[in-house]
């Protein structure tokens, strides 16, 4: 049944109007039905899918008011809102046409009626249901993409007093739309509490668009912020709506803030302080309501002093500011980080019975984590993959020779650093070269070029 043709109920009272309907309508759509009591109306919307229902306004005899049909037209608006009704009637006037509009009719066509205008109205009438139909998919779509975005959620693990000071914040700034700055060292966790803030707020149900600034560059940042229009430039091939768009009524957060040239941060500011943005290509204006969100780990205050940074952005983007602290501060934290990270990768690479032992425990803790949380994560998940017994050991932690520094007090030469780091990768593996390059995060042929050069400066 081909339903771009449409599906018909037709309510009439009158067996021969039933009759020469369903033979004029029969070629034209999908499937035509017909009834003639009003009151199987609900019941037979529930067993069928229809597009348009076309209705007689006088079922009574000797009545003529139209009131019948506007009663079940109302029934059916309440149970069917998006099918189309086209009302028939041989009794028609100016006042009863615009009831029935108003009543939510899509048209209005009287006995004796030109099938040919017939025809064209019932055609009109289904397309503005699919229409609708479209419209309230595309609505439930980017309603269930909104929560499928904001669902991905990591939970922020830890007790120790610094991380729920700035937790307390979180909580007394989230339901405000106060500009926030995060600052932190890399890896610390700046994105989660960005999407803590807005998970907390009032613009939860919307989106929250995030932005590396870093990864943008100069040419793109204002078709990346702000959008363009068609034919703005050489591959401006059809309208696009910026992140400033994309996230109005939403949280828009600017991560690596700190990276954004000086003479950038000038059209960010107008952005901000105007509330409105205008596409690139375009004279008009949009307006955008958003809660703004930003994260660096430099010191924007020093970038000021430098000349390196806007001091009026910096007012506009801090009103409340968090620092978040580095891992090596968070104390105990760093085992719950550890046991948490050993849960989803025994999970996810199906060692369930794999374990950790206490002395690696304690040489995690000694670590001074200079990549924060997310080396930390990176550490287990190659333990998790890389592991051939049941228990993770001390040296089943590949650790960058930065410990050699912090353990001891001494300064190791940078050169004698790296061929430890490539030995202690090659003895873990076995002599697998790949698995090494992986590990050292370098390709295959870099690790070669490397040993070569050791071998040449030893000879």
């Amino acid at each position: 049944m081909p339903v771009q043709k449409g599906n018909i109920l037709i309510v009439d009272d009158s067996k021969s109007i039933l009759s020469t309907l369903e033979i004029l309508l029969s070629p034209e759509f999908g499937e035509v039905t017909v009834i003639s009591n009003p009151n199987q109306i609900s019941s037979e919307l529930r067993k069928k899918d229809y597009n348009v229902v076309l209705l007689d306004m006088n079922f009574t005899a000797g009545v003529n008011t139209g009131n019948e049909g506007i009663y079940w037209l109302g029934k059916i608006k309440q149970t069917n809102p998006d099918v189309s009704v086209v009302l028939i009637t041989a009794y028609g006037d100016i006042d009863t046409a615009v009831r029935a509009l108003k009543a939510g009719a899509s048209d209005f066509i009287l006995k004796p009626w030109d099938n040919e205008k017939l025809l064209a109205t019932l055609k009109l009438a289904i397309q503005l249901n699919l229409s609708k139909r479209e419209v309230k998919d595309l609505k439930e779509r980017e309603s269930e993409l909104k929560k499928q975005m904001n669902r991905d959620q990591r939970p922020i693990i830890g007790s120790s007093p610094l991380l729920m000071n700035v937790l307390n914040i979180v909580r007394k700034v989230a339901g405000t739309d106060a500009n926030v700055l995060i600052t932190g060292e890399n890896g610390t966790g700046k994105e989660l509490i960005a999407k803590e803030i807005h998970r907390l707020s009032d613009r939860a149900d919307e989106l929250l668009v995030i932005v590396d600034m870093g990864a943008v560059s100069e040419t793109l940042f204002e078709s990346e912020l702000f959008g363009h229009i068609k034919g703005a430039f050489t591959d401006a091939r059809e309208n696009r709506q910026g992140k400033f768009e994309i996230a109005h009524k939403g949280t828009l957060f600017l991560d690596e803030i700190g990276n954004l040239s000086f003479h950038l941060q000038a059209k960010l500011l107008a952005a901000i302080e105007n509330r409105q943005i205008t596409r690139i290509g375009s004279n008009q204006p949009i307006d955008t309501d958003i809660r703004l969100i930003c994260a660096t780990n430099k010191n924007l205050e020093d970038m000021v002093k430098e000349g390196l940074f806007r001091e009026d952005l910096l007012y506009r983007i801090n009103t409340i500011q968090l620092e978040l602290p580095p891992l090596r501060e968070r104390g105990n934290d760093i085992i719950t980080l550890a046991e948490f990270f050993l849960r989803k990768y025994t999970q996810k690479y199906n060692k369930p019975d794999l374990k950790i032992n206490q002395q690696a425990l304690e040489k995690l803790q000694e670590y001074h984590w200079p990549g924060n949380i997310r080396e930390l994560e990176n550490t287990f998940e190659k333990a998790v993959i890389l592991s051939d017994t049941a228990v993770i050991k001390p040296d089943d932690l590949f650790l960058r020779p930065a410990t050699q520094i912090y353990s001891n007090g001494s300064i190791t030469r940078l050169e004698e650093m790296e061929k430890k780091m490539i030995r202690l990768a090659l003895e873990k593996t076995n002599g697998n070269f790949t698995t090494a390059a992986e590990l050292l995060g370098i390709t295959r042929q870099t690790l070669y070029n490397k040993l070569k050069k050791d071998r040449d400066d030893d000879q």
